[in-house]
């Protein structure tokens, strides 16, 4: 018998769709990504029903999917897999293939806010010299307005999108520079140079152009000669740390250093002095400061060594904390999404009795203010620097 023709359907995934097969390759289906998922209830398919797809080789059902749009990028699911697989890895991936054109179509509004991103270098869509804008309402003898651009001081504050241009959270960058001022740290600043840390982007898939952004930042802050960059946005600071090497391909040759390990090394050196602040405070982890960058004890320490605060932990903290909503690119997609997802965390805050709900971060910070003031819950959202800031102020006060 003669051999048989064999006929090859061109049914081959993509290489997006072979790289999310690698990423998955050990999973057993036990449904916990799912169930972890802030946002599963809303996906066309759960990430379990995905990850099946993507087993089969089903390019076109996957990459047509709202799932990985729909993912704040928690990591919620990566932190609970028993196989230790990456699903918000995935979800990444999924991104970036339909962004490289290998199939489906991104959302309207993620596109916009891309584009947006890479014209004006920020997520508003704003001038970008208008970063400091935030330093306006400062007293004279407090504005660090002549550290712009300084040379060869010893730490950069890489300040971030959110902080620069929404004005809920100027008082963050407010509260940092006067902490730093007052402390005799030795500080610059980019300003109207300073682009987004170029998270959004990989958030959209559109990872070249933040490889572009990681080059010009990084460019900017060696120019400066300094020889730590200290950020009060845990997205810069994960950006900045851990994909803007994988992204270069070298080291960066400078220390990165989120804010509140920053404000730990103040503490202990006794930089700072602090007053009684008798408030009674939750705190709330970030995602990408803490599942992603395994940050926990900083934050806790700072507000546990504020005189006459009173912390208590919500049900849900530390590597098993829910999700603010307010990651992933999100909000430009869905953004009653996100005060769903937000409005949930606030209710487990709520159940704390605190007065406020503390973060380390200026994007959970603006949403779960916002969550609070719809669901009329008397808390109020802070950084931990606007704590600390607090605390030294109200030194001041027992001083005089």
């Amino acid at each position: 018998m003669g051999e048989l023709d064999v006929v090859q359907l061109d049914t081959a995934p993509s290489p997006g769709i072979r790289a999310a097969q690698r990423l998955i390759s050990s999973c057993i289906q036990c449904g916990i990504c799912s169930s972890t998922c802030p946002t599963a209830p809303v996906m066309d398919y759960t990430p379990r029903h995905l990850w099946r797809m993507v087993e089969a080789g089903l390019t076109d059902e996957v990459l047509n999917s709202s799932t990985f749009w729909f993912c704040t990028s928690c990591y919620a699911c990566t932190n609970q897999c028993p196989r230790g697989i990456h699903p918000g890895e995935t979800m990444l991936r999924l991104k970036q293939a339909v962004a490289e054109g290998e199939g489906g179509v991104m959302p309207e509004n993620m596109a916009r806010f891309g584009n947006t991103v890479v014209e004006y270098h920020n997520i508003s869509g704003e001038a970008n010299d208008v970063r400091l804008v935030w330093m306006e309402n400062l007293d004279e003898t407090e504005r660090p307005a002549g550290r712009v651009g300084r040379r060869d001081a010893q730490v950069l504050y890489f300040i971030g999108c959110v902080s620069s241009f929404y004005p809920a959270s100027y008082r963050i960058p407010q509260a940092f520079v006067q902490i730093m001022g007052r402390a005799g740290v030795d500080f610059t600043l980019l300003g109207g140079e300073e682009w987004c840390c170029g998270y959004p982007l990989l958030n959209a898939g559109m990872v070249e152009e933040m490889a572009k952004v990681a080059e010009y930042n990084l460019n900017k802050a060696h120019e400066l000669g300094v020889e730590r960059i200290v950020m009060t946005c845990p997205s810069c600071f994960h950006a900045w740390h851990n994909i803007y090497p994988e992204l270069l391909g070298r080291s960066l040759g400078i220390e990165v250093v989120p804010a509140v390990q920053f404000l730990v090394e103040l503490i202990e050196e006794n930089r700072i002095e602090m007053g009684v602040l008798e408030k009674k405070v939750t705190y709330h982890d970030p995602c990408d400061l803490g599942r992603k960058g395994g940050i926990y004890d900083a934050p806790r320490f700072v507000l546990q060594h504020i005189p006459g605060v009173e912390f208590i932990e919500m049900r849900e903290h530390g590597p098993n904390a829910a999700c603010c909503g307010g990651g992933g690119n999100l909000e430009a997609l869905e953004p009653t999404l996100v005060n769903l997802v937000a409005e949930a965390r606030i209710g487990q805050a709520k159940e704390t009795g605190a007065e406020v709900i503390a973060s380390a971060c200026q994007q959970c910070t603006r949403t779960l203010g916002s969550a609070a003031r719809r669901t009329r819950t008397r808390m109020r959202a802070m950084d931990v620097a606007e704590l600390v800031w607090s605390a030294m102020q109200a030194r001041g006060t027992e001083l005089s």
